[in-house]
Formats: C-alpha cells, structure tokens, sequence
C-alpha cells in the first residue's frame, strides 16, 4: 500500500510539472488541470471503492504553506527603484480601490438577501474580492515582461491587503477609531519585528558557512508568520518586506546599518535561496490544488442553487475591474481578464465561524467563482496576441 501512494504522488507531481510546463504554450491556467486532476483521482477512488481517509484537514496547512512561499516568491522577483514607482503605485491602486469597492457591493448584497448583520456580510463578501497570487503568478509567464510585473505586485498586494482587511473586520467585535489605532499599532509593531527578522535573516544567509541554510531560514520565516497569527498581527507584510529586502539588496548599499552584509556574496545566494523558494512553491501549490480539486463533489460543482449568484459575482468582478484599469490608464488586453480567486478565497472562506457564514455562500459558491473566473482567464490569455508587449516608442513600460 505504502509503495503505491508513493507511486500515485510521484506521478501526480510529474503531471503536475508537464502541465506547467506547457501551460504558458496552450495559455490554460495550471489550476484547471490541477483540479481536475484531484476530482477525477476522487471519481477513480469511489468507483473502485478503495478507502482513503478525511484530508480536509491537511488543506489549511498546505494553504497557509503555499501562500508564505507564493508572496515570498513574488517578492522576491519584485524590482524598488525610482523607475518602478509609478508602476508600484498603479498596481498598489488597482489592488486595493477594486476590492474595497467590491467588498462592501457584495456585503450589501448579502445583507439584503439574508437579513443579516452588515459585518457578517462583508466577511462572506471580502474572500470573494481577492485576486489570488497563486493562481494568477504562474499564468503570465507568456506575457511580456511589464504584464507580469503588474500582475505580481498588483495579485501579492492584493493577497496581503486583502488578509489584513478580512482579519481586521473579523476580529473587531465594533469598528470604531480604537479599532483602527489598535490596527496601526499593530502594522507598526510588524514593521519593527520585520526590520529585525530580516537583517537576522540575510545576516545568516551572507555569513553562514553550514551546507543546509536555505531550509531554516523558509522555516523560520513560516515560524515568524505563524507566531505573528496568535498574536493577530499581520505577519504577511513581514514576508512581503524581507523578500524585497534581500531582492533587492544592490539598491540598499547606501545604508550604513548594512556594513556588515556582503552585498556581492548576499546575491549569490538569493539566486540559490530564490530557486529553492520556487521549487518549493511548485510542490506545496501542487498538492494544494490536488487535494481541492479531490475534495470538490460534482454536486457542488453543479449547484444550481449558488451558480447564478457565481455568475453574477463574476461578472461584478470583471466590471469593477474594467472600471479601474480605465481609469488608471492600465492596457485592458490581457489584464482585464486576471482576476482569479482561488487559494486566498478558499484560505478565509475556512476562516469564517459557523455562527458568521451565510447559508448560501457556501463551499458550492466558492468552487464555482474560482472556476469561472479561471476560465474567463484562461479564455482572455488564449486570445492575447503574442505581440503585446504595452511598450512605448522609447522602450520604457507604459503605465
């Protein structure tokens, strides 16, 4: 028995890897098949009746994983510097604007239809608002290089925006002006355990001499993030800032406090420290999807009773998002269409409390946006030219 989950996972993660392989060729996002990879395995299990045990459990764990090491792989591909400002802006912008204006469209919505509080709505509404990193980073890689930049930052902002305004509503029984100094309290306390971990860390990565660092120092960022959830703070911005921070070295020479770090010796290992947190991205997202895609019963998929409220949470995603990027000045063609739900969706719909969750945003509902929006996705990617590239005459990004 044991020999053959070894061979079905080893197998699982080839395929895994041939769809990602291919996927930025055939332009399907790798999460289609994923999922239906786990859903069929599901199928596969029943009709030969072999007995697998509850997994529900192990979910949370690989999201919380994934989503650590989905972050700190964005940011570490993120450029700072004057040149990247209005970019950042932009992204930063169309990252927060859209899903505060959808958040509060979907709670009143909610509310009217359930006759609840307008709190508990708009924690039902906020998972729906969030474009998930982890499905829309893998899916540019066939885009021009000024695409994938905005979709990297605008999804990783988005992710940790998005967990601080869910966790924000979620843990304030009231909003009112002691709730928002707590909050900043907090941000600042973050920012200050954030500059210390990460001067540690990229110390330990420039001086160690020990044949294994890259795996204690992922352990530990995953530690600091975890220890930041018990004491409800937002460890995410910690992951966020130290993969900048050490992605982005050369241009932190000028500060004296960084004497002691070799900048030349630091980047030879982030590019090894970089490969690892990719490498290990891919295996954890894998697994992720897998085991979603196993846990997905067809009845849920094919809910009627929760596909027109998919629909239409879809299309407000689309439209909200058409709105933004007219107005900021973003080309439409392929961004409209890179919107995704997905792990952040599925994280903090799990979140919410019995007591809080709204009958009919259930696990149907939340199956059926991830699935829409990944389609209109994969449909918007297949029918961007390959000559996209929103450059100006000069050769400068245009945003």
């Amino acid at each position: 028995m044991t020999t053959a989950i070894v061979i079905i996972i080893c197998l699982l993660l080839l395929a895994a890897y041939f769809f990602d392989l291919v996927s930025p060729g055939i332009k399907i996002p790798t999460v289609i098949p994923l999922l239906i990879l786990g859903w069929g395995i599901k199928q596969l299990s029943v009709y030969l009746e072999i007995e697998i045990p509850d997994l529900t459990a192990i979910l949370p764990v690989l999201g919380t994983i994934g989503l650590i090491l989905i972050v700190l792989e964005g940011s570490l591909e993120l450029e700072i510097n004057k040149k990247k400002l209005p970019l950042i802006g932009k992204s930063l912008l169309i990252s927060l604007l859209p899903m505060f204006l959808l958040s509060f469209i979907l709670a009143f919505s909610f509310q009217y239809v359930s006759h609840i509080s307008f709190k508990d709505s708009l924690i039902n509404a906020v998972p729906f608002s969030i474009i998930s990193s982890a499905i829309a980073i893998p899916s540019v890689k066939s885009l021009s290089k000024a695409d994938s930049e905005f979709v990297i930052y605008e999804s990783s902002l988005s992710d940790i925006f998005g967990i601080l305004f869910f966790n924000f509503i979620l843990l304030n029984e009231t909003i009112s002006t002691n709730s928002f100094i707590d909050f900043v309290l907090q941000l600042l306390v973050v920012l200050v355990i954030s500059l210390i971990a990460t001067i540690g860390l990229s110390f330990l990565l420039s001086k160690s001499k020990h044949h294994i660092k890259f795996v204690p120092i992922i352990i530990f960022v995953i530690l600091i993030y975890e220890s930041s959830k018990v004491f409800h703070l937002p460890g995410l911005v910690f992951v966020l800032l130290f993969g900048l921070f050490i992605g982005n070295i050369d241009e932190l020479k000028q500060f004296k406090w960084l004497n002691g770090v070799d900048p030349e010796n630091l980047n030879k290992e982030v590019h090894k420290f970089k490969s690892i947190v990719v490498e290990g991205t891919f295996l954890i997202r894998t697994l992720f999807f897998i085991l979603f895609g196993y846990l997905i019963e067809t009845s849920e998929l094919l809910n009627t009773k929760t596909l027109y409220w998919a629909i239409g949470i879809a299309a407000g995603i689309f439209l909200v998002r058409w709105i933004f990027l007219k107005l900021a000045k973003v080309p439409l063609i392929p961004l409209l269409f890179i919107a995704p739900r997905g792990l952040i969706t599925i994280l903090l719909f799990l979140s919410i409390t019995p007591l809080q969750n709204i009958p009919f945003v259930n696990k149907s509902l939340v199956i059926q946006v991830i699935v829409i929006t990944a389609l209109i996705m994969m449909l918007g990617l297949i029918k961007t030219p390959k000559s996209t590239n929103n450059l100006s005459e000069n050769g400068e990004t245009e945003f």
